[in-house]
């Protein structure tokens, strides 16, 4: 047996070498003497030793190439766009993958340089950022037509990402910023107008009803003065007599009002000494006057006693 050993060591490693395993998800491209020759799927399989070898392994998963483009847009503003690829290889076309593309990334990054800057420079930069789904739409769809022929699948194209330069940015927010306070002082506007409104018809409603209440007095003063000359013609007063009475009385009225009050002074300024003489005049005929209906009542009411 010992004698077999070297002649048994090269077949065991032989028959190891024909085995290989390909895990899920991915195919294996074998190749005999440098020549294609098939694809194998996941699990354990089997190849001539020696003859045939793996060539590479391909990837069925969905994949993602992320991309930053620097443009201009049609305002001549210069931003930065990140976009994102996710694409995968079609089963049926592993041979196309693996061996029409050298390098399937640089390819791909070439047609979102191209797609990009074909589309983003007809945008102004509002535009760009309302409308980067139709960007992310037009890069899918040549991709799709293009890579499609290499056995490569795009499943979707997003724009991730719009930065636009600094200062533009810093600009953008001042504008921003402008908009939003003369907004707010268009409203603080409106608040002050509604406000002066307001107060103008309060202040209109306080004064209607404060003519209201004084013509109200008024008329009850006129009432009451009316009844008081009543009450005095019933006892044999005249309408003349009465008026000097109620003068008089509400002559000393006011005078009690004033002195109710401290540190009040009364002045009364005549036009002239002919004026000043009779107001006095005036003033002692009314107190005489007064006198005299009082003499008068009480000369009534004593005939009314016996």
């Amino acid at each position: 047996m010992l004698n077999y050993l070297p002649f048994l060591i090269p077949i065991v490693l032989l028959v190891l070498a024909s085995f290989f395993v390909v895990k899920q998800q991915t195919v294996a491209i074998v190749e005999l003497f440098g020549k294609f020759v098939r694809t194998n799927g996941p699990g354990l399989n089997m190849k001539i030793p020696v003859l045939e070898k793996v060539a590479g392994r391909v990837s069925l998963r969905i994949q993602q190439l992320d991309v930053i483009v620097e443009t201009k847009t049609k305002d001549d503003v210069f931003v930065q766009l990140k976009i994102s690829v996710q694409f995968q290889i079609l089963r049926e076309k592993v041979y196309d993958a693996f061996y029409k593309l050298q390098n399937p990334h640089d390819q791909i990054t070439a047609y979102i340089f191209d797609v990009v800057r074909a589309e983003v420079p007809k945008m102004i930069l509002d535009d760009v950022f309302e409308k980067k789904d139709d960007i992310a739409l037009a890069i899918q769809r040549e991709l799709k037509e293009a890579m499609l022929d290499y056995g490569y699948d795009i499943v979707k194209a997003l724009v991730t990402d719009i930065d636009p330069d600094a200062q533009v940015k810093q600009a953008m927010n001042r504008i921003n910023a402008s908009e939003r306070e003369k907004v707010a002082a268009q409203f603080e506007g409106d608040a002050q107008r509604i406000l002066i409104v307001e107060r103008a018809k309060a202040e209109a409603e306080s004064k209607r009803l404060q003519g209201q209440g004084i013509a109200d007095q008024r008329r009850e003063i006129a009432r009451g003065l009316e009844e008081s000359v009543e009450v005095l013609n019933k006892v044999g007063i005249n309408s003349q007599e009465a008026s000097a009475l109620i003068v008089v009385t509400q002559h000393y009225d006011t005078l009690q009002s004033i002195g109710q009050e401290t540190n009040s002074n009364l002045i009364l300024l005549p036009n002239s000494p002919q004026a000043g003489s009779q107001m006095l005049n005036d003033m002692v005929a009314s107190f005489t006057a007064s006198n005299q209906i009082g003499e008068a009542m009480k000369k009534q009411q004593s005939k009314k006693k016996e």
